[in-house]
């Protein structure tokens, strides 16, 4: 097997591995678990005009552009999807994304399901998405206001919003409930290693059982 799980030697085309859930749930940092200790796997970073955090590095959390940037992105056909969210605006360049597929190496996404449904529209079968809840309503709030990063009324804000992106959460090919991080963890990979292993995701694969049989007919 190769480090990322693929047979080695055998050609594979990589795959958009999707994480989303409403804010606070944790797909950030089951994100941040799997680009740490998963070979083969790489950040999408996406445009935004929003500002930039503390802490936040600019082309490592996101590409922080302007509006106008942004729109002319948008009407070229340079994202592969876009979404608006408490007013400011995400997207995904296209261009590194197709990169990485063709070279064999998977790209993690943290979105919403607005980009989710773009990006099924435009390469479903690239595509493989997880849908993460969160165990209880209380836990959820607990966890935004844990963060400190938002005022009580963006929370709020949050909380309305969570309830209509839980509504969402049936067009996922997989749903995990992060009430134990690691054991949230566990499932994600699991999913990942079992989707690199599908025989439509290795177009070597052929190639590789026809020298097989080869080699056996000698």
């Amino acid at each position: 097997m190769a480090v990322d799980g693929s047979l080695k030697g055998v050609e594979r085309r990589g795959l958009m591995f999707v994480l989303s859930s409403p804010s606070g749930a944790g797909k950030s940092t089951l994100a941040r678990m799997l680009i740490e200790k998963m070979p083969g796997l790489s950040m999408s970073v996406s445009v935004t005009t929003r500002s930039m955090r503390p802490g936040e590095v600019d082309g490592e959390h996101y590409h922080f552009i302007d509006k106008a940037r942004f729109h002319a992105m948008v009407k070229d056909g340079g994202l592969l999807e876009h979404a608006t969210v408490f007013d400011n605006s995400y997207g995904t360049p296209r261009q590194p994304v197709e990169h990485a597929l063709s070279s064999g190496r998977d790209v993690l996404f943290d979105i919403d399901w607005q980009g989710t449904q773009q990006l099924r529209e435009k390469a479903r079968v690239d595509v493989v998405s997880v849908f993460i809840l969160p165990p209880t309503a209380g836990d959820l709030e607990r966890r935004l206001h844990t963060r400190a990063q938002d005022s009580d009324e963006v929370i709020a804000g949050r909380m309305s919003r969570a309830s209509h992106e839980l509504s969402h959460w049936a067009e996922y090919d997989y749903v995990v409930v992060n009430s134990d991080l690691n054991e949230a963890y566990t499932q994600v990979v699991t999913i990942l290693n079992a989707e690199r292993l599908k025989r439509e995701r290795q177009p070597g694969l052929s190639a590789f059982v026809r020298d097989l049989q080869n080699q056996l007919a000698k």
